[in-house]
């Protein structure tokens, strides 16, 4: 026996035919190494970005995730941390991997946070790689950067500022609005009236987190008028739905 068999050997085990059957072609897995696909940890603790699907990590996450999948236009207020934008990105790519809509358009304002960072160079794709970078980042975790890539160059995932929404209906789409709290009440009007036949619709923001000037942002005027309509479902989240670090629920409640 060569020194490449007895390695084998020792690391899985006496060879035995018959567990190949008649399929010359399929190898065994390690028998009794303890050797799992899972990595030694169960379910719910490996990272969600390799998993086709969520799980709420709080109360107010649940009720966002039931309120994206039975109404058709969802708004997910709350402070940084909560998910609202990789539940809403994490429901789109899974409503279009099962075939409910035809395609995913994301869409978020154009505006920096507090400070000019002068001109971008490029055409418009890269001036405006910077500002949708964390829409990019969100799809990452759920799909690979190949598979977005090639998503994006077919058309069914469509990446967009809010600027370049006016005039269109979008049809069997799951539409995702990203950072509302920097959209004018006249923005917001326009964008929620996007929404199409056989559409969702999700719009995040954090009414207290807005680069533009308190008298500016309409997101906080429209989800209280749209709490009024049953149709329309206006999820709160709060601190306690903060996942992540611990410091940053901790800081958001004294600052």
């Amino acid at each position: 026996m060569t020194k490449r068999a007895l390695k084998r050997v020792a690391r899985e085990g006496a060879f035995d035919a018959g567990q190949f059957g008649d399929d010359s072609k399929i190898r065994r897995l390690p028998v009794g190494t303890g050797w799992s696909p899972m990595g030694g940890h169960a379910q719910e603790e490996r990272d969600q970005g390799y998993l086709k699907t969520i799980k709420p990590k709080s109360e107010g996450q649940k009720a966002l995730m039931d309120a994206i999948d039975s109404k058709n236009l969802v708004m997910a207020l709350g402070p940084a941390g909560t998910g609202k934008t990789y539940i809403a990105i994490a429901k789109a790519v899974e409503a279009l991997e099962a075939g409910k809509v035809g395609r995913i358009v994301l869409s978020r304002p154009a505006v920096e946070a507090g400070e000019s960072i002068g001109y971008l160079p490029g055409d418009m794709e890269d001036k405006l790689a910077p500002y949708l970078r964390p829409l990019y980042d969100a799809l990452s975790d759920r799909l690979s950067m190949k598979r977005v890539k090639a998503l994006i160059a077919e058309g069914l995932i469509e990446i967009a500022p809010v600027g370049y929404m006016r005039g269109r209906t979008l049809n069997n789409a799951f539409v995702v609005i990203d950072e509302a709290q920097n959209c004018t009440y006249v923005q917001l009007k326009m964008l929620l009236t996007r929404l199409g036949w056989h559409s969702t619709m999700v719009v995040t923001g954090d009414p207290q987190q807005s680069d533009l000037l308190p008298t500016l942002s309409g997101l906080g005027d429209i989800s209280e008028k749209l709490e009024a309509v049953g149709n329309i479902s206006v999820v709160r989240l709060a601190d306690r739905d903060i996942v992540r670090h611990p410091l940053v629920a901790e800081m958001l409640s004294v600052i």
